[in-house]
């Protein structure tokens, strides 16, 4: 998200690591697993006018996709052992995860997939909240015969996560969240705008490469990662009509005003992981939600909104210890106040002396104690 109004992404994938378009688990065929929609189909309801049930983009013949709820969804499932399912932010795929699936494949089973209206799953008409989200997630899940899982989200993918493990606080090992677009004091007066009629498809009309380039910039650190192959690839995310009408589907689905209320009573282990440089979203909201999770956080000097990517070797390790470490017993409910009163106390001294923020960052990436 950025302060121009929304934040689209789909790195160019580094040709070092193994594309995530040609993984699949063993036990699953890399064949579709339900025909594909027409192209072009329109829903034909007058209020999802402009929708498309299929994706926008062309489908490779070694994707997997499940119908759930009436929604094709496109997702990779590879590895064994415990489940994590990973979640991408606004407008990007599941290719943001590019670099880390392989890791958590030696460990445990990751599954990782793009939320209806990006990607390659359907831009089917209806709600785009992430509630809705979130139940359509279990849905696959439930498809995969998995029961429990770890969820991880990125950006306004973590809004879904934690909608997720509100509703379905038995079935969620543990929350991990980057770079969280979660709040509503977050969302800028060009979100508050779109709600509106005809305002919305207004700005969106204005979206194109030049938009695109500034919007990256925000969001990475180091500028040799706004590339001209990245904005292209990033721009082409959002060429068709019915990409557009999704994104802004969602955007007026962001209202967390209520669902924010209900962090603090999150149960399970949490971690939340930041970019110290982030222009999209602040560090100070990596902080409140630390505190409202009762989570370790992480921040990790030098990098932007995209840890996995700028920082994807440290970012990488900690959620590793993370979804390693054993679950705590009777003394969990201390670890989480202790954590909560840290990131409080933290923040109320960088309030009364904002240099000693600039100091802390500086030492250590690790702004809150581990455990």
């Amino acid at each position: 998200m950025s302060r121009w109004g929304f934040f689209i992404v789909r790195p160019a994938l580094n040709p070092r690591h193994v594309s995530l378009g040609t993984m699949h688990n063993s036990n699953v065929d890399a064949k579709t697993e339900t025909p594909a929609s027409p192209p072009n189909k329109q829903l034909a309801s007058n209020d999802d006018s402009g929708f498309q049930a299929g994706p926008a983009l062309q489908e490779p013949g070694d994707a997997t996709f499940a119908t759930v709820d009436g929604t094709k969804i496109r997702y990779v499932d590879q590895g064994a052992g415990p489940a994590v399912v990973l979640l991408h932010g606004f407008a990007s795929s599941l290719e943001v995860w590019s670099q880390l699936v392989p890791q958590l494949a030696r460990e445990h089973r990751a599954v990782a997939l793009d939320l209806k209206g990006f990607g390659l799953s359907d831009r089917g008409g209806g709600d785009y909240s992430p509630r809705a989200q979130a139940k359509l997630v279990w849905s696959l899940l439930d498809h995969l015969q998995i029961d429990r899982a770890a969820v991880v989200g990125h950006s306004w993918g973590a809004a879904v996560a934690l909608a997720m493990a509100l509703a379905a606080p038995a079935r969620t090992t543990r929350i991990a969240v980057y770079d969280g677009w979660v709040y509503e004091e977050q969302l800028s007066w060009l979100f508050r705008w779109a709600r509106a009629d005809w305002i919305g498809e207004s700005l969106l009309g204005f979206y194109d490469e030049r938009c695109v380039r500034a919007q990256l910039a925000l969001a990475f650190h180091d500028p040799s990662y706004v590339t001209p192959e990245r904005v292209k690839t990033v721009a082409s995310r959002m060429a068709s009509p019915a990409a557009r009408i999704a994104a802004l589907a969602t955007m007026r689905a962001m209202r967390f005003a209520q669902q924010q209320t209900l962090y603090s009573t999150i149960r399970v282990p949490a971690l939340v992981l930041w970019g110290l440089q982030d222009a999209i979203a602040s560090p100070t909201f990596g902080e409140r939600l630390a505190a409202d999770l009762g989570a370790e956080l992480v921040m990790f000097p030098r990098c932007g909104h995209f840890p996995m990517i700028e920082a994807a070797e440290a970012s990488n390790a900690a959620l590793q210890r993370f979804l390693r470490r054993p679950k705590r017993a009777w003394w969990s409910p201390l670890v989480r106040a202790g954590r909560r009163a840290w990131v409080l106390h933290r923040r109320l001294l960088e309030r009364r002396n904002p240099l000693r923020k600039t100091a802390s960052g500086a030492r250590a990436d690790r702004v809150s104690h581990g455990g």
